[in-house]
């Protein structure tokens, strides 16, 4: 009944800003008092803005690439390691209980979490360190995955017309991480969270993988924090709710700051940069070299119709590759 499904949509915004007053934080972003899109559009009677780019970004190319673009391991090992994909999903969903504790606006940080690696290159952080380095080399400028993340949103997605984002979301995307900070508290939830959530998953990954035993992770941060994965988690979003409860800040208190930081230092000595990570970057740059000055040399094999100058447009298609697509494009070292 056409008349009934009308009837829905008409009171669907009414009911949105009225339950927003009753139940969001005056400190939250308001579904329907957001800064716009960078193209004026007709918006969706069903949904709210921020909805409806959650929807956009779940249904985009590069999002569907992160199933096979590498968390910390290359390629991953086995079917329970995180992919950059559970890694998003993970971080997605610790900013939604965050921002439900908080009173803040779900939807705006769910939306910024599921967006906020999708100009990630394969390999991981390993990847990302081989392509700005190329790049330096070749260009004289730098890769940033969360610069790149904002490209795609913005310029890349749809055939080069984006995907026409909220200005908040856009926001959030962009400073996850970096100097800059973002302009929301939905943007400053998924900042943190997604400290939270790679850091606990991948020591998780990395016990899997025999680089770490439970033994060796820091006593006094386990103390602190707990001694799994999950109840590390769970301390940690306490943490930050309570911290951030009647602030126009999201922080947490300072030992547990101060032990989050310790065990991601930990990570970095250990993982991120240890042996194993030494022998997957040799491999990793190798990959990432090759295929960028192959490609540097036959701008033909480039997808037609991309923004940009050849060194933009090579550097476009090569943190869009997937981990097994970047190893099967090139014979040599990496295969």
């Amino acid at each position: 009944m056409p008349e009934i499904a009308g009837a829905v949509a008409e009171r669907f915004e009414a009911r949105i800003r009225a339950q927003e007053v009753e139940l969001l934080s005056p400190l939250a972003v308001r579904s329907y008092g957001t800064l716009g899109r960078a193209l004026a559009e007709e918006e969706c009677r069903l949904r709210t803005p921020f909805q409806r780019d959650r929807d956009r970004i779940v249904h985009c190319k590069a999002f569907r690439r992160l199933k096979h673009k590498t968390q910390v391991f290359m390629p991953p090992r086995g079917d329970h390691f995180r992919t950059r994909l559970t890694h998003t999903l993970e971080a997605a969903g610790i900013s939604r209980v965050v921002a439900r504790a908080l009173r803040l606006n779900e939807d705006l940080a769910e939306a910024i979490a599921l967006g906020h690696d999708l100009g990630h290159p394969p390999f991981g952080h390993t990847g990302e360190e081989a392509l700005d380095r190329v790049l330096r080399a070749r260009a004289g400028r730098g890769f940033r995955h969360n610069e790149h993340s904002l490209r795609v949103v913005e310029a890349l997605e749809r055939d080069g017309r984006g995907l026409n984002l909220t200005a908040e979301v856009r926001d959030g995307i962009l400073n996850h991480t970096g100097p800059g900070e973002p302009g929301t508290l939905e943007g400053k939830i998924v900042r943190i969270v997604d400290r939270v959530a790679y850091i606990n998953h991948d020591i998780d990954d990395a016990i899997r993988a025999g680089v770490l035993t439970a033994d060796d992770l820091p006593a006094e941060e386990l103390a602190l924090l707990g001694p799994t994965g999950s109840k590390r988690i769970d301390t940690l979003v306490h943490d930050l709710v309570e911290s951030s409860d009647g602030c126009d800040e999201i922080v947490q208190s300072p030992g547990i700051g101060r032990a989050m930081l310790g065990l991601r230092a930990f990570m970095f000595e250990r993982v991120y940069l240890g042996p194993v990570a030494a022998r997957e970057r040799e491999r990793a740059t190798a990959v990432v070299e090759g295929i960028f000055d192959h490609l540097l040399a036959h701008p033909e094999e480039l997808p037609d119709g991309r923004p940009g100058d050849l060194v933009q447009r090579v550097t476009d298609h090569v943190a869009g590759m997937t981990d097994r697509f970047a190893l099967a494009f090139l014979p040599g070292p990496g295969r």
